[in-house]
C-alpha cells in the first residue's frame, strides 16, 4: 500500500466523474477516528451537500455487489423503515460506482445523499430502552425478511470468508503474521464449519444485516424508535443473528466505552436476556439460533478482527484487539452456554 493515498482528489475525480457539471466548492473529511473508512462531506456550488465514501479493501466486486443491495433495500423496505437508510446516487440506470486504479492502488468510491439524524442512545441503557430497542430491532429484522427475495444476489457467506483466512495461513505473509497461533486459527475455523452444519445455519432464512450496531452508527427518536442507520461497511446477507453479538454489546451493563473490547460473557447477561424476551414476543427466536450465537462470536472474531482488523481498524486498536483475541477471545469461546438463553425463552 502506498505510504501516501491522494483521498480527496480520488473523491473528487470521482464526482467528476458522475456529474461534472456541478462543480465541488469543499470537500471535509467525517471519518469515524477508530477505523481506516474513508467518508467525506462534499458541499458543491450549487448549495447541494453530498456524502462520499471511499474503500481500497477487499474486492471491487464485493464492494459493488454490497452497496447494489444495500441500495435495493433503502428503497423496498416498507414503512416505519422507508427512510431509515441512505440511498446511494444512481448514474442512468445503474448504480454509480468510481474505481481508481494507478499499478499501486485500487480504491472505490461511491456517493451517498446525506441521512437525517435524530438522538444518540445513552452509553448505558435503562432497561426500558433496551426493551424497547429490542422490539425496534425485531420489527426491523421483520421488515428486512419480508422484502428478502426482491434482493439482488450476494456471493459471501461465513464459509467464504473463513476459507479466505485458511488461504492467507498457507501464504507465507500469513504464516508471518500469524505464528505461534497457526494451529489455533485453523482449529476455531473447523470448529466453526462444522457447528454451523451441525445447526443448519445453511437452511435458516438470509436477511440483510448491518453486524456493527455501535451506538454510533444508527440514530433513534426521542422515543427510542429506530431512525436512521448510516455505516454499512460490515454489512452481507446472512442469519439474523449476525447481529446479535453487537447488540449484545449495546444493551450490556459495561455500556458504550471509549476503550473497547470483545469479550463473550456479553451474551450471557441478565440485560441480554431481557433484550432477547423482548425481541422473541415480536419476532421469535429459534433454539438453533440461539445455540448459533456461539459461532456467531467465533466468526466475528475470526473475520472481523483477525483476518480484517487491520483493516476495519486503525492499527492501535487492530494491534491490541489481535493480541486479546489470541490470548481471550477466542480460548473463551467455549464459555458460551446457549442453555441459559434457551431455558429464559421457553425454546
Amino acid at each position: 500500500m502506498p505510504s501516501y493515498i491522494p483521498f480527496v482528489e480520488i473523491v473528487t475525480a470521482a464526482w467528476k466523474a458522475y456529474d461534472d457539471s456541478r462543480p465541488i466548492v469543499s470537500v471535509v473529511d467525517i471519518s469515524a477516528q477508530v477505523s481506516t473508512n474513508h467518508v467525506y462531506r462534499i458541499k458543491l456550488a450549487d448549495g447541494s451537500i453530498i456524502v462520499g465514501k471511499l474503500s481500497y479493501f477487499g474486492r471491487h466486486e464485493h464492494f459493488v455487489e454490497d452497496h447494489r443491495i444495500i441500495n435495493t433495500l433503502s428503497n423496498n423496505l416498507p414503512s416505519p423503515f422507508e427512510n431509515f437508510l441512505s440511498r446511494s446516487l444512481m448514474k442512468g440506470n445503474e448504480l454509480f460506482v468510481y474505481r481508481h486504479e494507478d499499478g499501486l492502488l485500487d480504491a472505490w468510491v461511491v456517493f451517498y445523499r446525506p441521512i437525517k439524524t435524530r438522538d444518540r442512545l445513552p452509553a448505558r441503557l435503562t432497561e426500558d430502552l433496551i426493551a424497547q430497542l429490542a422490539v425496534e430491532m425485531a420489527t426491523f429484522h421483520q421488515a428486512c425478511y419480508r422484502v428478502r427475495h426482491t434482493l439482488p444476489p450476494s456471493s459471501k457467506t461465513g464459509n467464504t470468508d473463513i476459507d479466505h483466512l485458511l488461504s492467507i495461513l498457507d501464504t507465507p505473509a500469513g504464516r508471518h503474521e500469524y505464528r505461534g497461533y497457526e494451529a489455533m486459527l485453523r482449529e476455531q475455523c473447523a470448529e466453526f464449519k462444522e457447528s454451523s452444519e451441525r445447526l443448519v445455519l445453511r437452511d435458516m432464512p438470509k436477511i440483510p444485516v448491518f453486524v456493527d450496531w455501535n451506538i454510533g452508527n444508527f440514530s433513534v427518536t426521542s422515543t427510542g424508535r429506530l431512525f436512521s442507520r448510516w455505516d454499512y461497511d460490515w454489512f452481507r446477507i446472512s442469519s439474523r443473528m449476525m447481529d446479535f453479538y453487537f447488540l449484545a454489546r449495546v444493551v450490556s451493563d459495561r455500556g458504550d466505552r471509549t476503550v473497547f473490547s470483545y469479550g463473550v460473557d456479553v451474551l450471557m447477561e441478565d440485560r441480554f436476556i431481557l433484550f432477547l424476551k423482548a425481541y422473541h414476543e415480536v419476532f421469535p427466536l429459534t433454539a438453533n439460533e440461539l445455540e448459533l450465537l456461539r459461532e456467531v462470536y467465533r466468526f466475528f472474531i475470526l473475520n472481523y478482527v483477525i483476518k480484517d482488523g487491520r483493516y476495519f481498524f486503525h492499527e492501535l486498536f487492530a494491534t491490541k484487539l489481535q493480541a486479546e483475541a489470541f490470548e481471550s477471545y477466542l480460548p473463551n469461546v467455549a464459555r458460551f452456554d446457549a442453555s441459559r438463553l434457551i431455558e429464559a425463552l421457553g425454546v
